[in-house]
């Protein structure tokens, strides 16, 4: 049967026969396979960096804090480029092939004898240190990885749902919500994978294969992409968020020397059409100045929209700016738990010198115990949602039990219980070491089970569920419904600059314990460093955020203590939920 149709029905045709359910086995296997890529090699880096590199357990740890905050950070990149010019398939194929790129060169330099230096018993110090082109390529390997990553993490769960979203059909929420459980469970099955098979790889069977493996995976996460692109729907790039900010700043700074209009007199700021915010309010009353018409004939259009955004913002701008401005503070005291949760170097190498056999064969790889932490989270979340909320929201009234601000703060209270039990842990550690003649035998194996590990990894992991969690539903119900998604970028940008912190406190411990008699407390040597102090030393400024955190609250004042945000539809209700739910899994290494 022969039917004729114009350009608009060929368009509506097409967006029918893209996207489904079809695509999903390539957007779902290509998000597992780069989690799994890209987190097994983080677990265990720390132990590559001192044993093939000779760099110093400190040196090591400030540069895994630096590309960890540079993983972070690019995400931030990655959303801007896809919502504004690229489109977030383009985002996420540029990331797929620049994220192999950087694990092909990592491969490299596990597999070519030149790409490191000679081979030595490290601490020796008759040990080689790299070259300044080994290091360019072991960094440059990081960085790209670092990249690839920003153009896959921000878009992959958007692209999936823009595959699937279709409004009219009375079903869309529940098979929206499908996806995001298949999505959210492939992302913990993938970390899980990646922190116990991998890292046991490469333990067992040495670099070569434990690279080339994430290697492998990334490469087949790229070409499964890629396949399924003749069914995928492509949305458009359009206007994004960091755009509208930046204008508003911008246009506030032109118009810095512009008198205040009078408040009686209407019509003075330009608003969106239909807009019930006509006039902006008084606080942070300086960036007004972005919305303020100065010339209605030439500032304004014919359909009232502005002749450039750059010179005229809307209210609504400056409003959604202030909004974010306000909960600025509150964000700065998710930094120092983000030290916290992010300290991997050190548990993995002080895990080395315990005895980490389970019966007289197995022997647990020194990263994979951060594996207890994913654990906790997650069964601690199940738990939280389905007992302890419903006899909570019978108590307090509340339908999520407790406000925002209080899971937040219970999060700082116990991370510093973390840290606190790592240095008593750490302690009893190096006495043992000492006891037993290893003062000067660092990487020597004590007789003290390294399941002594696993509390403080349950209680970052605990910390974790209560507070990330509490702070991205916090940013949601606080921020306009518009700036959903900065909720996502506000926590990354956190982590990001918590791993800068992390790095600067190594830093600053290394040369001031350090001394002509003594090892600094971060010391090559943990028997003769004192890794116990460093730990407390994060209790200690845990325990100061944590009266920042309550400080930064009051200075806050009201918010919607509920946790809930008046939403126009179940669907939207379900998005907000899932959001919420997407760090659980994916934040905890």
């Amino acid at each position: 049967m022969e039917v004729s149709m114009d350009g608009k029905e060929k368009t509506q045709k097409s967006s029918i026969v893209k996207g489904g359910i079809r695509t999903m086995p390539f957007i779902i296997a290509n998000e597992s396979f780069e989690k799994v890529a890209s987190y097994g090699l983080l677990a265990n880096m720390i132990l590559y960096l001192t044993g093939e590199y000779h760099i110093t357990i400190a040196t090591g740890a400030s540069i895994l804090f630096i590309w960890s905050a540079t993983t972070n950070f690019t995400p931030i990149l990655g959303a801007f480029l896809s919502d504004s010019y690229l489109g977030r398939f383009r985002v996420i194929g540029l990331g797929c092939i620049i994220s192999l790129l950087g694990m092909i060169l990592l491969w490299l330099s596990a597999m070519l004898p030149g790409t490191k230096p000679p081979a030595c018993h490290y601490p020796s110090k008759d040990c080689k240190s790299a070259t300044h082109s080994q290091i360019a390529l072991l960094f440059s390997a990081f960085a790209l990885m670092s990249i690839g990553a920003g153009g896959i993490r921000p878009c992959s769960l958007a692209f999936g749902a823009d595959q699937l979203d279709r409004p009219q059909n009375p079903n869309n929420a529940r098979v929206l919500q499908s996806f995001f459980n298949w999505y959210y469970a492939s992302v913990g099955v993938s970390i899980m994978l990646s922190v116990t098979v991998i890292v046991y790889i490469q333990d067992n069977k040495g670099w070569t294969v434990g690279f080339g493996v994430p290697t492998i995976l990334m490469f087949f996460s790229s070409l499964l992409f890629f396949l399924g692109s003749p069914f995928y729907v492509k949305a458009k790039a359009h206007k994004s968020l960091f755009t509208g900010f930046a204008q508003v700043i911008t246009v506030a700074v032109k118009n810095r020397r512009l008198d205040f209009p009078p408040m009686e007199v209407d019509g003075w700021y330009h608003h969106s059409k239909g807009s019930d915010l006509v006039a902006p309010t008084n606080k942070l009353r300086f960036l007004n100045k972005a919305c303020i018409i100065r010339n209605p004939e030439k500032d304004i259009k014919a359909d009232g929209s502005a002749e450039n955004p750059w010179n005229l913002c809307t209210v609504e701008q400056v409003e959604d700016l202030k909004s974010l401005m306000k909960l600025i503070p509150i964000w700065s005291s998710g930094i120092m738990i983000a030290v916290t949760i992010n300290q991997h170097s050190f548990p993995v190498l002080l895990a080395k010198t315990m005895d980490r056999h389970i019966g007289p064969k197995f022997q647990i790889p020194a990263g994979s115990y951060s594996v207890f932490a994913i654990l906790t989270l997650t069964i601690w979340v199940a738990i939280y949602d389905r007992i302890v909320v419903p006899l909570l929201a019978r108590v307090t009234g509340i339908p999520r039990g407790i406000g925002h601000k209080q899971r937040m703060g219970i999060g700082l209270l116990i991370s510093c219980a973390a840290t606190a039990v790592a240095a008593m842990v750490e302690s009893a550690r190096r006495r043992t070491a000492i006891r037993q003649g290893f003062a000067d035998q660092g990487l020597a194996v004590v007789n003290m089970s390294a399941m002594w590990l696993v509390p403080q990894h349950c209680l970052t992991g605990l910390a974790e569920a209560f507070n990330a969690i509490g702070q991205i539903e916090f940013y949601y119900s606080e921020l306009p419904k518009t700036m959903s998604s900065i909720g996502i970028a506000l926590f990354s940008l956190g982590m990001g600059v918590g791993n800068l912190c992390g790095s600067l406190i190594i830093g600053i411990v290394n040369d001031v314990t350090k001394g002509g008699s003594h090892d600094s407390w971060v010391s090559n040597n943990p028997n003769k460093g004192h890794f116990d102090y460093y730990y407390w030393v994060l209790t200690i400024l845990s325990f100061i955020n944590f009266f920042y955190f309550i400080f930064c609250g009051w200075i806050y004042g009201p918010y919607k203590a509920d946790g809930t945000k008046v939403l126009d539809d179940k669907e939207d209700e379900i998005i907000v939920e899932e959001l919420s739910k997407s760090r659980e899994l994916a934040v905890i290494i």
